[in-house]
């Protein structure tokens, strides 16, 4: 089992740096909106997963729903942002 948690934890790190490179290089700003959603899911996945390798499950999980709800309301702030910015031009 410790080893299906270090690989799932190596995976994730694997597309990070995926998404690192789509926030980078994204040609719109939209990308790179997704790329830093994306990172943040990952985050919250990752903190999940040490909990595990920690076995405090309770504790990282609930740090990880608090870290879900700021990546949540980043999404909802930038789409009400792009979306007022898009009416006035």
């Amino acid at each position: 089992m410790d080893g299906l948690i270090t690989f799932s934890a190596f995976f994730i790190l694997f597309l990070n740096a995926i998404c690192v490179y789509r926030l980078v290089k994204g040609p719109t700003v939209f990308d790179r909106a997704i790329g830093v959603s994306l990172i943040s899911n990952n985050a919250v996945i990752m903190i999940v997963i040490i909990g595990f390798i920690f076995d405090r499950e309770d504790m990282f999980f609930d740090i990880a729903l608090a870290y879900a709800l700021l990546n949540f309301i980043l999404a909802i702030t930038l789409g009400k942002y792009f979306e007022r910015r898009g009416k006035q031009s």
